[in-house]
This record gives structure tokens, sequence and C-alpha cells, in this order.
């Protein structure tokens, strides 16, 4: 196996929430390279950065794609991120 390596990008938002916002947005942005992997994009306190918050659900799919909702969602997972607007 060959070595790799990971970039960590400090991003700095002023709460939770906010940060999963802005990590969501950056790792569907990221999405359009190749050697990146957004649905491995987590979050955390700046001092607890062992404290992980994990941003996408990122649960494999039937044919291998993975789940692009967030982590906590409820129902089936699903391709789509938009919001249902219903009837």
């Amino acid at each position: 196996m060959r070595e790799r390596f990971v970039i960590h990008l400090p991003v700095v938002a002023g709460d939770l929430a906010g940060a999963v916002r802005l990590a969501r947005v950056v790792a569907r942005w990221s999405g359009v390279l190749t050697s990146a992997d957004p649905g491995e994009t987590t979050v955390s306190a700046e001092d607890e950065q062992g404290v992980r918050h994990r941003v996408f659900c990122d649960l494999r799919m039937v044919g291998g794609r993975r789940c692009l909702l967030r982590a906590d969602h409820d129902g089936p997972c699903s391709r789509v991120t938009g919001r249902y607007a219903g009837p």
C-alpha cells in the first residue's frame, strides 16, 4: 500500500450548527476534486479536536454510492440533498 497524507484545513465558525453548515458547503465544493472524500468531513471545537461531529450520514447505499444527507437525518438515505417542499 502506498503512503497517503491527509490535509487538515482549519476554518472557524461561531457555533456547532454554523460549523456544520460551513463544512457541508466546503465538503460539497471539494467533491469536484477526485482526491477529496467529502463523506468523511467532521467538525470539532477548537479546544477539543479529538471530539469530532460527523457532517454527512455517508452510509453506503445500493450500488455502492454514499448517502449525502446530514449525519442525523430521519428516514431513508438519499443521494438527493434538496429540501422537500411538499405537494
